[in-house]
């Protein structure tokens, strides 16, 4: 699972253009979109949707609250993935 969160921090930092943070900066429970996290905003959110989709096929509802909360971290993410590459 360790190497899904790196490809994820990794992921996130190339979709967001996030070029002065490295994947190590990143903690696994880091907000994505709290302002002590990364402080994405809801286009991010909306970026970050599609490229899941492009990436890992991966479809989340837009104004859902279970959306929410896999977007809330990357080891949410991490879950999220893992579960949708077991289905």
């Amino acid at each position: 699972m360790q190497n899904l969160h790196r490809e994820l921090k990794e992921f996130i930092i190339e979709t967001m253009n996030l070029e002065d943070i490295t994947p190590d900066e990143i903690g696994d429970d880091t907000p994505l979109f709290a302002d002590d996290g990364l402080g994405l905003d809801s286009i991010d959110a909306l970026e970050l949707v599609l490229a899941l989709k492009k990436k890992y096929g991966i479809v989340l509802e837009a104004n859902d609250e279970k959306s929410r909360e896999h977007l809330r971290s990357v080891a949410t993410l991490a879950t999220l993935v893992e579960s949708s590459r077991s289905a």
